[in-house]
């Protein structure tokens, strides 16, 4: 499974943290718990709105989170299970390789190309573009996304937030997994 991302990262690949190499070179899965929050007044509801055609729940609160990462034919699929009833699946296509190139991440009629930048072994998605069914949009038009996913005390910590200018975060979840990197 390894394969696609090793080699989009080529020698850099040493820089990740030993465990997300492992997660990423065989699959696995992650456990645990993260928060998810939204954003006030008309930010949470667009939020909501958002959380509804991504896969996410609509209420905010702790949630039970298990990501399945695996690969299909050269495309890393990342699924993500919260609380057993809401299903986010996404589909990371790798274009060129580190540092220039980027990952498109497909979830539903919208894609994202994210470029990496690799911080104290964590990996640091940075957004370059966003897709509307095969239209670029120009990104002051879309929600920005940050996210990251790092090594902290041997948990493996996820975070992704979603914000808009002039609203501010509309949706966003965080936590600290466990890591079982037997193949997928």
């Amino acid at each position: 499974m390894g394969s696609s991302v090793e080699n989009w990262f080529g020698e850099h690949f040493s820089e990740l943290d030993p465990l997300l190499q492992a997660l990423h070179r065989s699959g696995g899965q992650l456990r645990g718990a993260v928060d998810l929050e939204f954003g006030s007044g008309l930010a949470g509801v667009a939020g909501r709105r958002i959380a509804t055609k991504i896969g996410l729940p609509r209420s905010a609160g702790r949630k039970r989170l298990v990501v399945t990462i695996s690969s299909d034919g050269g495309v890393l699929v990342w699924s993500r299970q919260f609380d057993e009833d809401h299903e986010m699946v996404s589909r990371f296509t790798p274009h060129g390789s580190f540092p220039e190139g980027f990952w498109r991440e497909e979830t539903g009629p919208v894609a994202m190309d994210l470029g990496v930048a690799v911080v104290e072994g964590g990996w640091y998605w940075q957004q370059r573009a966003v897709w509307f069914r095969s239209m670029r949009l120009p990104l002051w038009l879309f929600p920005s996304s940050l996210a990251y996913k790092r090594v902290v005390n041997g948990l493996y910590e996820f975070s992704v937030s979603i914000s808009f200018p002039l609203l501010g975060k509309l949706v966003s979840y965080r936590g600290q997994l466990n890591a079982d990197t037997s193949p997928v």
